[in-house]
């Protein structure tokens, strides 16, 4: 590895404005004869809004007072889908589903109630989707069919579902579901039925899943044929499996995941095209690529220059699909399927100038029993060893990926060094990698938090003495751990973080209930472990600076823990600081509240090195 010199005065600094300004990113591209459709986001109003293209033009088709996010298993995803005639979209605010039509017509609502819609589909003039019921003391999930006056519950009684699909003939229905304890990365299933000559469904077969070793299948597709695919873990990595006349079988492909953690619904990173051939995309040491993968095991490949890809979908003449870069941030990209030339058809501008730009380099690091992964991005000034900031994404089964973060470049040109990690347990690196994190959170993260600044130190890359840690979420967990149980971090900043696990457990919502007992263990039986993995019970070995941001709104960690660990702290004569927004939920939207946090965490960070 080897540093990059460029000073920067004050003025040719990247801004909290303008690193902010610069998160503009893209979701659930779809094609269809009528154009190319994708939901977009932008800080400056906190709105997703669904864009068309055409032709060569791009036009925003969602008006003012909409905003297109489903907030099912509160994370969302597949948010819109195309009709016959138009598009049904989930609207923020009431999580009801509206109708569209392409002339710029004000969207009718389809649905009215307090159910909640995601991973919408459109099959034979109706809307196939999840919807969640919030009852007294109960959270439901179901899959139903949606017309105007009419609604079908198409299945019902697993705790979760997703990805319902619908062969082209309209003969079969699949979809994923999964029952509690078990999360859809760890154990799913795949399930099956035939449409009846009195035009009800069979009783649905499960096609994997049920029986034999654990896996995690997600993102069914029937071909044109009708056959289904899958992927599906079970020899290692997210792979496409299929149907066969020798039964469900691996397709050739890549040893490597092709998908991350469905963390969100909708996700489309591969798509069977025939018996032949299918177009995916894989990761290859923590980068992307995309190719059309052939029966014989080649690859016409269609990476470019980019590192990431998501939402893939195509037509006769191109792939489509949203990519970034090391340079770049999120594009709605083109690529001709006969000359690979690739055409920008929205986002892609670069921030700054390209030699501004601090480049991502892997990192794979001894660390305890184990290796770990990451990113490490040089400091954009001419310092030999300079501060480090450790980056710890949420999840904890995510993914950071070797893309232009706006928030990465805004430290690395006020002299950070930045280690963006993907800590044991992080997805994109096989089956086994992210199952390591069972019953071991608060644990090899950490570790594996501790040991970069090790790995980095001895190769005179970064200043050990002056290390600090971030993370939003399970990444602020993470930071916590880190500052309570290790004396490696000069300071830290938590973000929307988790300082009482077993708290959270009994807050948080049905998606993730379970999951603390995966991570950590049954907080009953194992209460112990929880003791001395809890940093608000530790927060007394805390001894450095702490920093904590956190929305008023949070359903997933509630607003008393942060301020719980910050009283905490500051009983105990540390100096401790919180940030809390009122309109704020988990993770952050509004452009000024963005850019203040990170503004008010660059200065905090500043006071510690400057000893004030």
């Amino acid at each position: 590895m080897s540093e990059t010199h460029v000073s920067l005065s004050a003025a040719e600094r990247f801004s909290a404005e303008q690193a902010v300004a610069a998160g503009t990113d893209f979701a659930e591209l779809r094609v269809a004869a009528q154009g190319l459709f994708w939901n977009e986001f932008r800080p400056s109003d906190g709105a997703c809004r669904i864009w068309h293209w055409r032709d060569g033009q791009a036009r925003c088709l969602t008006p003012n007072g909409f905003s297109v996010r489903s907030r099912v298993y509160e994370y969302g995803g597949g948010s819109f889908c195309l009709s016959d005639d138009g598009l049904v979209f989930v609207n923020e605010a009431d999580q009801q589903l509206y109708t569209q039509d392409l002339n710029g017509g004000l969207p009718q609502s389809l649905t009215e109630g307090v159910r909640r819609y995601g991973d919408l589909r459109w099959a034979n003039g109706h809307v196939l989707a999840v919807e969640e019921s919030h009852g007294p003391g109960a959270v439901e999930h179901r899959l139903v069919a949606i017309a105007k006056g009419s609604r079908e519950v198409l299945a019902e009684g697993a705790d979760f579902y997703a990805s319902p699909t619908l062969s082209t003939d309209g003969s079969r229905l699949a979809w994923i579901e999964w029952s509690r304890p078990e999360q859809p990365w760890t154990a799913t299933r795949l399930l099956c039925c035939q449409r009846q000559a009195d035009g009800q469904w069979s009783t649905p077969r499960c096609i994997a899943g049920e029986a034999g070793p654990q896996q995690s299948l997600q993102q069914p597709h029937f071909d044109p044929a009708g056959r289904l695919y899958c992927l599906s873990d079970r020899n290692g990595y997210w792979q496409p499996w299929g149907e066969t006349a020798t039964g469900w079988n691996p397709l050739p492909a890549a040893a490597a995941d092709h998908a991350g953690a469905p963390w969100q619904l909708g996700a489309s990173t591969w798509l069977p095209l025939d018996e032949q051939r299918y177009l995916a995309s894989w990761f290859d040491n923590g980068f992307s690529r995309l190719g059309i993968c052939l029966a014989d095991g080649s690859v016409e490949d269609y990476s470019a220059d980019y590192s990431r890809f998501r939402c893939l979908d195509l037509d006769e003449q191109h792939l489509y699909a949203i990519a970034a870069s090391a340079i770049s941030p999120p594009a709605v990209i083109a690529i001709n399927r006969q000359n690979h030339h690739v055409q920008v058809l929205a986002g892609g501008a670069l921030p700054l100038p390209a030699e501004r730009i601090s480049r991502p380099q892997a990192l794979r690091y001894r660390s305890g029993d184990g290796i770990a992964h990451g990113f490490f991005y040089p400091a954009m000034n001419a310092e030999v060893q300079p501060p480090l900031l450790v980056f710890i994404h949420g999840g904890p089964t995510s993914a950071c990926y070797p893309v232009l973060d706006p928030r990465i470049q805004y430290w690395a040109q006020r002299g950070f060094a930045v280690a963006d990690l993907n800590y044991r347990g992080s997805s994109g690196y096989g089956r086994d990698y992210r199952q390591a994190l069972h019953l071991r959170w608060g644990e090899i993260d950490v570790e594996d938090a501790c040991a970069v600044v090790r790995h980095l130190a001895e190769r005179k890359l970064i200043d050990p003495q002056r290390a600090f840690i971030r993370g939003g979420s399970a990444g602020g967990y993470t930071t916590l751990c880190a500052l309570a149980f290790h004396d490696v971090f000069r300071a830290g900043a938590s973000l929307y973080g988790v300082s009482d696990p077993q708290a959270l457990a009994r807050a948080t919502h049905k998606f993730e209930g379970d999951y603390l007992d995966w991570l950590i263990g049954d907080p009953v039986t194992d209460a112990e472990r929880y003791q001395r993995r809890t940093p608000l019970l530790h927060a007394a070995n805390i001894k450095v600076p702490v920093i904590f941001f956190q929305g008023e709104l949070d359903a997933v960690v509630v607003p008393e823990q942060t301020r719980s660990m910050l009283e905490a702290l500051k009983a105990n004569g540390i100096r401790a600081e919180g940030h809390f927004y009122p309109s704020e939920r988990h993770g952050f939207r509004t452009a000024s509240n963005l850019a203040h946090a990170l503004e008010e965490e660059w200065k905090f960070y500043r006071r510690v090195l400057e000893g004030s």
